[in-house]
């Protein structure tokens, strides 16, 4: 992650933070993916029919603390997840970014995706929307909490995800 010398997040440095991000995850560099999140980060899929919801009150896709996604990413990087050997190849497109609430060492930025996987000879769409906290940390942006909402109705094929939105 570059340094940012602004006083706040732009919506430049979101963009930048929002395509790193994604390239390291189509690459299934996750280890370094790992390395733009704060120590505390919460990677979270809401249920698709409340966004919005809480990870204490709502059950939710995904609602991963730090050691729940570090077992997540060692289980992709290894041979036991059977569903993703041989992995997914995975293409994400970002755009439409924007600056929630910017201040000093804290901040918000949403930006929406298309996620296509390609696995076992067949490939699924994935449409929604990221909400990142991001905190400053040593003068970088790391994001503390990874929200992906989904605009689907339904998870199809198999109603599940096997790798990282």
């Amino acid at each position: 992650m570059e340094t940012v010398s602004n006083a706040t997040l732009t919506v430049h440095d979101a963009q930048r933070i929002f395509v790193a991000e994604a390239a390291l995850l189509d690459e299934w560099r996750l280890a370094e993916w790992m390395r733009l999140l704060t120590d505390d980060a919460r990677y979270l899929v809401p249920p698709l029919d409340a966004p919005d919801a809480d990870p204490r009150t709502a059950l939710f896709l995904v609602a991963d603390t730090p050691v729940m996604l570090r077992s997540r990413v060692e289980q992709l990087m290894g041979k036991v997840n059977w569903a993703e050997n041989p992995r997914s190849r995975t293409r994400r497109l970002v755009t439409n970014v924007r600056v929630l609430e910017a201040g000093a060492d804290t901040a918000r930025a949403a930006a929406n995706f298309a996620v296509w996987q390609f696995a076992h000879g067949q490939a699924d769409t994935y449409v929604g929307r990221y909400v990142h906290t991001l905190k400053r940390v040593d003068g970088d942006w790391l994001i503390q909490e990874r929200r992906a909402m989904l605009d689907m109705e339904a998870l199809r094929p198999h109603g599940k995800l096997s790798f990282i939105l």
